[in-house]
């Protein structure tokens, strides 16, 4: 029986591996030509001849041929192990040469044919990753955050003992904080142009669906500086007393203070309005 483990965790064996074959002078084996050839008949080759070929191939970062391979072992041999095996390479190979359609096509199908290997977690962690790799500038849409968000999750959720478990909390830390700054992108365009209700609604989004990200404190002085604008003061001196709790060192909070002090203005809840909601709440334990 062959072992599920996926291959790319012996990277430095599958490297030392293909070397060693190099040097034998074998290409691969011995039993191909040392150039890829896709038309060449691989039926009289055993799959773990072919699945080996495409650890040679990808030792050489050659990953759109190493994928070819295991799509044969795969589609030759379609009911054994090393299909199992050489699909998971699949969705590997396709991953480093970036082609992130076909490595989340493969993990998924990976994830449909076989739910409970031990593997499954790790294509699962991939097909997030075929998302994830794939976030841009904060600049662009952020559709592939969102997917990324909802295939990390997964992870976490399903296979939280698994070794990828960690690092897709780290990941979807990183990607909730990408969308934050998205907002805040938006928030800060509609604040210089003077759009200061369109601003205070992505500041708001900010505040209140993304307070774990980096981006919280400055978005309540942004929320000071144009609530001031519009002379909504009652709201500019709540979202400033938040920050002087939450974010007391911060160079915000000293923004804040600065701009609501020169107009003689406390940093204290007033009023009753969304943010003083939010004090009540998150600061005196007020949830009624």
């Amino acid at each position: 029986m062959v072992g599920s483990k996926a291959a790319v965790r012996f990277a430095v064996a599958i490297l030392l591996t293909a070397t060693l074959t190099a040097c034998s002078g074998g290409g691969g084996g011995g039993l191909f030509s040392s150039a890829a050839d896709r038309t060449q008949n691989l039926e009289t080759f055993t799959p773990e001849q072919i699945y080996q070929r495409g650890e040679y191939e990808l030792a050489q970062n050659r990953t759109d041929d190493a994928a070819w391979y295991f799509s044969e072992v795969e589609r030759l041999y379609p009911y054994s192990d090393w299909a199992k095996r050489a699909l998971i390479m699949q969705a590997f190979s396709h991953h480093s040469g970036k082609n992130y359609e076909e490595s989340r096509a493969a993990a998924q199908r990976y994830i449909d044919f076989y739910p409970t290997d031990e593997d499954a977690a790790y294509a699962q962690y991939l097909l997030a990753l075929s998302y994830y790799d794939q976030i841009d500038e904060v600049g662009r849409d952020q559709g592939l955050t969102f997917q990324a968000l909802q295939a990390l999750r997964t992870v976490i959720e399903v296979y939280p003992d698994s070794e990828y478990a960690t690092s897709a909390i780290l990941k979807f830390d990183l990607a909730f904080d990408h969308l934050a700054a998205k907002e805040m992108e938006i928030g800060r365009y509609y604040l210089r142009r003077q759009h200061y209700t369109a601003a205070i609604n992505r500041f708001r989004v900010v505040v209140e669906d993304f307070q774990t990200t980096t981006h919280t404190a400055e978005a309540l002085h942004r929320l000071v500086e144009a609530y001031l604008s519009l002379g909504l003061v009652a709201e500019a001196q709540t979202a400033g007393a938040i920050l002087g709790y939450n974010y007391r060192s911060s160079e915000w909070y000293d923004a804040s203070y600065k701009l609501l002090t020169s107009r003689g203005l406390e940093l204290k809840d007033s009023g009753n309005n969304w943010l003083s909601q939010i004090y009540r709440q998150s600061i005196k334990g007020q949830w009624l």
